[in-house]
């Protein structure tokens, strides 16, 4: 095969994977392995955040990220250690109240996972998510991220 063709195959590949949405893929419950979706990132507290959901069969464990926004300046010092606090809800969408928890965490310059909320739902089931970060002096502004569980 050519190099042209090689190129065309993969452009197309990736073309067909940029078009689909991210939280599009609704994994039915007979999967094997564990699907992440993750909701898009905002930003709270100087912060890059998300939600995701991990989902095996009809088990959904919510998270929240957070992260640097962007590099640091050429030159510049690490940021110092930041204390956050967290929320992090799910909920099984119409059918309960969301389930909270929060958490206070410190925030170096590395990825942070705040876990701790799975549940197991019904086959059809929208689970919802929301993540909120606030350190003084702001105030959080959660990320949301649903996933239907299909069957």
């Amino acid at each position: 095969m050519s190099r042209l063709a090689l190129l065309a195959a993969g452009v197309a590949g990736l073309t067909v994977l940029a078009i689909a949405p991210a939280g599009a893929a609704a994994p039915s419950p007979n999967t094997t392995g564990t699907v992440t979706s993750c909701g898009a990132s905002g930003l709270q507290a100087g912060l890059a955040t998300k939600v995701c959901a991990e989902i095996t069969g009809t088990t959904v464990e919510i998270y929240g990220k957070v992260s640097l926004a962007g590099p640091p300046s050429p030159g510049s010092p690490m940021p110092a250690p930041k204390q956050l606090f967290t929320t992090l809800s799910a909920e099984v969408v119409g059918v309960a109240s969301p389930e909270t928890r929060t958490k206070e965490v410190l925030f170096t310059s590395t990825t942070l996972e705040v876990r701790g909320l799975t549940t197991n739902v019904p086959c059809g089931s929208t689970v919802r998510g929301t993540f909120g970060v606030s350190s003084y002096p702001w105030a959080a502004k959660p990320v949301v991220h649903e996933v239907t569980i299909t069957c």
